[in-house]
């Protein structure tokens, strides 16, 4: 298959295998992978089989990203008997690959997010669980040459749009330089897949980390949000999942945003 076409597109396939792209071939890699807590498209994994999942996909990744291209893994921590910090887990996957780790963002989504105690017990102290009101996006780069340049567009190189998938950006200069940020989450019935993230996240990133025409790759592409990101930014992208309903409700979301996007 030619790069022209695999552009654009998204694979009903495993993102351990990534056949379709030739090695060096991505610049930019962003995703959210499946938190493996029993949702509907969660495969149920015990924890080993779940970072084995993530470990493979992201030795897949390394082959095909470019030297010193960058990638964005949005993840949250999970459980509370015990609490897992997946995020950790991820780093030391990372770390094992030979991947530098350049920084983690922490992703406030409080403006759509319930801030309650659970105590356990009524008002006991016994044993309270805070509710997470946070995720990570942690951000690592392929070692790269001393040839290579730096991938960290400077501020007049990025683009500001006032409003994303139909809510209001609110990237700014100030914030989108330091390591939290703060946007809601995006609703699960609206895009019809059970854990999407808001079109803002990976636009972010896309500004920070790559130039117009550069290939950008979604391995856990779900809802479609990374494509339409790329999109807007004049992008490229090529996509993976397993599961073709929701490959067929990204596209059709891909679609209609362009379809929008044209007549403006």
């Amino acid at each position: 298959m030619s790069a022209i076409e695999y552009l654009n597109h998204i694979f009903n396939q495993d993102s351990r295998n990534m056949h379709q792209l030739a090695d060096k071939s991505i610049d930019l890699m962003i995703t959210s992978p499946p938190y493996n807590v029993t949702k509907q498209y969660d495969e149920n994994l015990n924890l080993d089989e779940y970072l084995t999942l993530i470990f493979e996909v992201l030795r897949e990744t390394l082959r095909v990203l470019a030297p010193g291209g960058i990638i964005g893994l949005n993840v949250a921590n999970l459980g509370r008997k015990p609490y897992i910090p997946l995020d950790c887990y991820i780093i030391e996957i990372l770390t094992d690959l030979k991947y530098t780790i350049l920084n983690e963002i922490i992703w406030n989504k409080a403006a759509s997010a319930g801030g309650s105690c659970a105590w356990g017990s009524w008002l006991s102290a016994s044993n309270p669980t805070l509710r997470d009101v946070h995720e990570y996006i942690i951000i690592a780069q392929k070692k790269k040459s001393n040839s290579d340049k730096c991938r960290v567009n400077q501020s007049k190189d990025i683009e500001y749009l006032p409003f994303l998938d139909g809510k209001k950006s609110t990237m700014t200069e100030k914030e989108l330089y330091s390591n939290i940020w703060t946007f809601g989450a995006e609703s699960a019935k609206k895009v019809n897949h059970p854990a999407p993230f808001r079109v803002e996240l990976p636009y972010r990133l896309i500004q920070m980390y790559s130039k117009k025409n550069d290939l950008i790759l979604d391995p856990f592409m779900g809802s479609g949000s990374t494509a339409i990101a790329a999109i807007i930014a004049k992008r490229n992208f090529v996509g993976y999942d397993t599961n073709l309903d929701y490959i067929q409700a990204a596209n059709r979301r891909i679609l209609e945003f362009v379809q929008k996007w044209e007549k403006k």
